[in-house]
């Protein structure tokens, strides 16, 4: 009779539920851009320009004056830098560069950063960014 329980028991055990392992989480992967080479970004609708060297910020633009900012150097964060420029009047200019493709639908380069600039008393410029060496190469497969 002993022996009854403990058959009991142990078809119990083979009939309960399996803990479940749970996957592991995903770390978030973290792309590194290259932000200490000249870097040009670029949009249409108005069409701009910022050029990046160092610690100077230019930004053109068709019919306005050219706007030059110093920047202390780029605050880099995962998949972004940012430089935040003053002018000698005193005006900020902010440049973001984000690491993600981008398209000017212009041309055939693929761009690797979008780009944000915020222009004092306007709205901000969305656009696209390389190097520099990269842009001169022309178009990316």
């Amino acid at each position: 009779m002993r022996v009854l329980p403990v058959v009991l028991l142990l078809a119990l055990a083979a009939c309960s539920p399996k803990p479940v392992e749970k996957p592991p989480v995903p770390t978030p992967k973290t792309v590194a851009g290259d932000f200490s080479r000249p870097l040009d970004a670029r949009g249409t609708e108005p069409f701009w320009n910022v050029a990046i060297r160092g610690t100077t910020l230019t930004l053109t633009r068709p019919d306005q004056p050219i706007l030059i900012a110093t920047a202390p150097g780029a605050v880099i964060q995962p998949n972004e830098a940012s430089w935040t420029g003053k002018t000698p009047e005193g005006l900020e200019l902010k440049v973001t560069l984000y690491t993600s493709t981008c398209s000017d639908n212009m041309s055939d380069h693929v761009y690797p950063y979008t780009a944000e600039v915020d222009v004092p008393d306007q709205s901000p410029l969305s656009g696209c960014a390389d190097t520099v060496a990269s842009l001169a190469k022309g178009p990316k497969p």
